[in-house]
């Protein structure tokens, strides 16, 4: 059974992660109107939005924009720091999304951030103990259970908590890019819907993992599992 969830759910992840790939790959190759690049996407949606305080940068890897709270950078990838695509601009007016999320204390994003350390801590915990139990045997049964249990059950609070932020960006992006003209409607509107939306599928798919493994190491708590 638990090779079955392991496997149900790396399909699924790798089914999102495909996803989201084969729409960016599309809508980078279609120009948007408006001619600016993603850089200049993302500094005017700042600018309108009187965030004068956060830097854009362009960093290294293919998708690994995010926005940097701690520090206030706002880093896009090289193909979309200088690309002028739809998909471009998506993602980069999602970044921005975050940043004005943080400018407003948007509460899903202030208390993901909060959460950051435990559930790094809580990553740590789950990828490491069933080794070191398995190796050195210290740990009961019952004990392993319960620390792997409260590992993932953080680890799904905190996936959940990322949902509402994640469709929040996007949803501004939306609004953004059409209310100040940067994308036209129709097919431009509509890829970077689509590159949006496939992205918040991944974030779907790591919820649903957690979900599943938090499921898996509590059910033998609730049903009994001795204290051996």
């Amino acid at each position: 059974m638990m090779w079955i969830l392991f496997l149900g759910t790396l399909i699924v992840s790798a089914l999102a992660a495909a996803r989201v790939q084969a729409n960016y790959a599309r809508f980078s190759r279609v120009a948007a109107g408006s001619g600016l690049s993603g850089a200049e996407t993302a500094e005017e949606i700042l600018g309108a939005a009187g965030i004068h305080d956060v830097e854009v940068v362009a960093g290294e890897g293919l998708l690994g924009d995010h926005y940097d709270p701690m520090h206030k950078r706002l880093v896009l990838s090289e193909a979309n720091y200088f690309g002028r695509s739809v998909a471009a601009l998506g993602v980069a007016a999602h970044e921005a999304g975050h940043a004005i999320q943080h400018a407003r204390a948007y509460a899903p994003l202030q208390l993901r951030m909060t959460a950051i350390g435990l559930t790094s801590f809580a990553s740590q915990i789950v990828m490491w103990l069933p080794v070191v139990g398995l190796v050195t045997g210290i740990l009961s049964t019952y004990t392993g259970l319960a620390i792997m249990a409260v590992g993932w059950g953080i680890i799904m609070a905190f996936n959940l908590i990322t949902l509402p932020v994640e469709f929040d960006a996007s949803r501004r992006a939306k609004q953004v890019l059409r209310g100040m003209g940067i994308i036209s409607p129709g097919a431009e509107a509509a890829g970077v819907s689509s590159v949006l939306n496939a992205a918040a599928w991944t974030y779907v798919a790591a919820f649903l993992t957690s979900l599943v493994y938090f499921l898996w190491y509590l059910a033998p708590l609730l049903g009994g599992t001795r204290r051996d």
